[in-house]
């Protein structure tokens, strides 16, 4: 009996040393959920769970060499795009996902760290929102990131989020999921978006330090759910609700892991070890 071909997963993203966050949470995660992850280095970046102290990006020649030479090789079930530090750099992007587009492409706008460190120029920004959001199937910013894709105010409820909803829809990507993280509530609440109506998906706030990479590790989960969808499934949404609450999981058990004096790490393989 021939088996199921296991999926492959692209993550795009900024490295991190300390391996809560960027290119080594999206591996991680890939592998946790049982898709096998390639990866394209976007920025190196001198990091720890404290914060940002450096950010080198690499040139738009050479991202786009790697991602030429993995897709001309490798088929992509499915794409993370995270840290994108520049306009070069997301039209390079852009323009190599189109010539062999994989069937799922999910962005995470990564433009502010956890320690509120800024990651990418004004430019940068404007390519996120013009660029790199239409191209998605899935968006997932949270707070602070929608807004500044919007230029808005922070929503400060979730009654703010949701008015925020048919600007963010207008911007291009079908789905997507604006994470309430922010909000100072028991509960979590993220409200996803879809072509024909939104759906609250909240969990309960965790007492936790530990949320190094937790934005990184959540748009690559749903990236792997969305990569394991069986040939004409669409439930997206269910792919989106299943991710978070596999990072619920890896939040709980990240107790068990000592990374860093700062903000840990997610336990990204809480149901293996």
């Amino acid at each position: 009996m021939l088996s199921t071909p296991i999926p492959n997963a692209l993550t795009i993203a900024g490295s991190d040393p300390s391996g809560g966050a960027g290119l080594q949470a999206d591996i991680k995660t890939f592998s946790a959920l049982g898709v096998y992850a390639t990866n394209v280095i976007t920025a190196v970046i001198a990091q720890n769970t404290q914060g940002v102290s450096r950010v080198e990006p690499m040139s738009a020649a050479l991202i786009r060499a790697q991602l030429d030479n993995l897709l001309a090789d490798v088929a992509i079930d499915a794409v993370k795009i995270g840290m994108v530090a520049s306009r070069d750099v997301a039209e390079t992007i852009a323009e190599a996902l189109t010539q062999r587009r994989p069937r799922w492409i999910v962005l995470d706008p990564v433009m502010v760290a956890k320690s509120g460190d800024r990651l990418v120029d004004d430019e940068g920004l404007r390519a996120v929102r013009e660029v790199l959001v239409p191209l998605a199937d899935v968006i997932t910013p949270n707070l602070p990131e929608a807004a500044a894709l919007l230029d808005c105010e922070v929503p400060s409820s979730p009654g703010a989020m949701e008015v925020l909803i048919p600007d963010l829809q207008a911007l291009g990507s079908p789905y997507g999921l604006l994470k309430g993280g922010h909000l100072a509530l028991e509960r979590c609440p993220d409200l996803l978006w879809t072509p024909t109506d939104t759906r609250w998906l909240d969990v309960p706030r965790l007492a936790t330090r530990n949320l190094h990479g937790a934005g990184c590790a959540l748009s690559s989960a749903i990236t792997a759910c969305l990569a394991r969808l069986s040939a004409g499934e669409s439930r997206v949404e269910d792919a989106i609700a299943s991710a978070k609450q596999w990072l619920h999981r890896a939040l709980e058990a990240s107790d068990r892991l000592d990374v860093g004096q700062g903000k840990g790490p997610p336990h990204h393989f809480h149901a293996w070890w």
